[in-house]
């Protein structure tokens, strides 16, 4: 892959972090798959943040099995869904109480405030150690974490 495509990956991967309000929640417990939408946020260093309950299968799933996929997903380009920009980032859910995170939810989701200190619901990172970027047809890439997140 030439260096100003890959770069330009980054750049696009980063955007759609930061960008993203909704995304795709891939959690799992014995066996058993699931998949939510989901609110999102995201911190300055471009790591996600979700406001979660407890009473949702995908948080339950996640007190049992931490190992998660969020796909965050941009806008098609073209009638073709295929050429939709989005990337899959894979790793390990953490409830945080950064106030950071909650800031940035905040910020991004306003109206979540009237529900964000009910005592079902906490704030999750997603500590990211995969992340695969797809920028529309045949144009994808593994990308290197520790060159995708941080203060770019």
């Amino acid at each position: 892959m030439a260096a100003a495509q890959e770069r330009d990956y980054y750049y696009q991967a980063r955007l759609l972090i930061r960008n993203a309000k909704t995304a795709t929640l891939a959690t799992g417990e014995g066996g058993m798959p699931h998949a939510a939408f989901v609110t999102v946020a995201s911190l300055a260093d471009h790591v996600p943040v979700l406001l979660l309950s407890q009473l949702a299968i995908h948080t339950r799933q996640l007190q049992v099995n931490p190992a998660c996929a969020l796909l965050i997903a941009g806008e098609p380009g073209l009638p073709n869904p295929q050429t939709t920009p989005r990337i899959c980032l894979s790793g390990t859910a953490v409830i945080t109480n950064d106030p950071a995170a909650r800031a940035s939810f905040l910020e991004r989701h306003p109206y979540a405030a009237g529900y964000a200190d009910f005592a079902d619901f906490a704030f999750w990172n997603i500590v990211i150690t995969e992340a695969y970027y797809i920028g529309g047809f045949a144009a994808a890439s593994h990308l290197a974490i520790s060159q995708l997140i941080g203060p770019q």
